[in-house]
């Protein structure tokens, strides 16, 4: 078996679905603009310039979700899904994730964004395995604001992935081929371990460093 990881914003969706989650939240009305905005756009551009501080950025999303019913939140992003994640999911993607399953590779995605945004979005691609931002939740599922373990950003997405592998009784090393695929230099720590980095609709950073060492670049879309 070999092993197939896979960025979610940028690499298999051409948007970031934790930014366009708190712009979906301002356009329903469910959080005022202003300084929601400023703060949602601000953490971004934080994020794009491999600078984000990602416990602050976590604090401030899971605060966002802990004011509200996690019932009221599911129907939320059943609607965010249909309105945003769903028409961004293109064939290019939805068959370069499928060729991996078909060969019978581990596929897992390992996304920064947190579960309550990408849970669903990881089914949508038929994928069982999220290693992702966790929060802090109760017994009855609500989110409380507070943020579980090591966020997966930068050298963080090392040390979940091995984790995730350890309680599988499994490393990198056990696989014969690990690729993993990301748009962002945030993700270069991981992407220098497996045996197959692929920068996939790369930034500039990326894309550089992606030349520099001879790792080859995967277009998907035009984003």
């Amino acid at each position: 078996m070999n092993l197939a990881l896979f960025d979610l914003d940028h690499t298999l969706l051409p948007l970031d679905s934790d930014f366009e989650w708190g712009q979906f939240l301002m356009r329903i009305g469910a959080v005022e603009r202003g300084a929601f905005e400023q703060r949602n756009a601000d953490f971004f551009a934080q994020y794009q310039a491999g600078k984000l501080d990602p416990l602050a950025y976590l604090a401030f999303a899971f605060g966002t979700l802990a004011q509200f019913p996690r019932k009221q939140l599911d129907d939320w992003h059943l609607q965010y899904m249909a309105e945003v994640i769903q028409p961004a999911i293109l064939p290019a993607a939805r068959d370069l994730v499928a060729r991996h399953q078909d060969r019978g590779d581990l596929v897992a995605i390992i996304t920064a964004t947190n579960r309550f945004v990408t849970a669903p979005i990881a089914s949508a691609f038929g994928v069982p395995h999220l290693i992702a931002a966790e929060p802090e939740t109760t017994a009855t599922g609500e989110i409380t604001g507070k943020t579980l373990g090591i966020p997966p950003y930068g050298e963080g997405k090392v040390v979940n992935t091995n984790a995730w592998l350890a309680a599988q009784d499994k490393s990198l090393q056990s696989f014969g081929t690990s690729h993993f695929y990301s748009d962002s230099q945030n993700d270069i720590p991981l992407l220098s371990l497996v045996t197959h980095p692929v920068a996939t609709n790369p930034n500039a950073k990326l894309a550089a460093h992606a030349q520099a060492h001879g790792w080859p670049i995967l277009k998907l879309f035009n984003d």
